[in-house]
């Protein structure tokens, strides 16, 4: 017999849409959810987010019709050296480390579920720690889009 427990992690990502690929550029989507509800729900996901501490953003897009999401741009106190040559060197597997971070992927396996209306069995991949976790993200009332990171521990 088998099991497995999450454990929820206490960083809680929130991210806001600065752009979603689902309207044109002159229609403000930012924050507003009411107008979501007119698209594919597992679409709503789609396009540009950044962290509300504006540190990070990221892409998310579909590709062979799955959902990933990509860093275009982060913020890092360092700056003895350009975004574009820091490299996921904390990565445990070390054919690994030479990725970029600029367009690195760091979300992976988003798949919708329609009866709770969120997303489940996100990986997330934390280049700055080498770290990677399981997750679930959803998007609030506000047009927020959250995503909650655990850890699972098989046995």
């Amino acid at each position: 017999m088998s099991f497995s427990i999450y454990i929820s992690i206490p960083a809680l990502f929130f991210l806001t849409c600065i752009q979603n690929i689902n309207y044109p550029d002159n229609i403000n989507v930012k924050g507003t959810s009411r107008l979501l509800i007119q698209i594919n729900k597992a679409d709503a996901i789609l396009g540009k987010w950044i962290t509300v501490e504006k540190n990070l953003e990221v892409e998310v897009y579909k590709q062979d019709n799955r959902f990933k999401a990509k860093i275009i741009w982060f913020k890092i106190q360092d700056t003895t050296r350009p975004l574009n040559t820091r490299t996921d060197e904390q990565n445990p597997n070390t054919a690994l480390r030479s990725r970029k971070w600029l367009g690195m992927n760091v979300l992976r396996k988003l798949q919708y579920n329609a009866d709770d209306n969120y997303w489940q069995k996100v990986i997330i991949n934390d280049p700055k720690h080498g770290l990677e976790w399981d997750s679930v993200s959803w998007i609030s009332a506000s047009g927020m889009l959250k995503v909650r990171g655990q850890w699972v521990l098989k046995w």
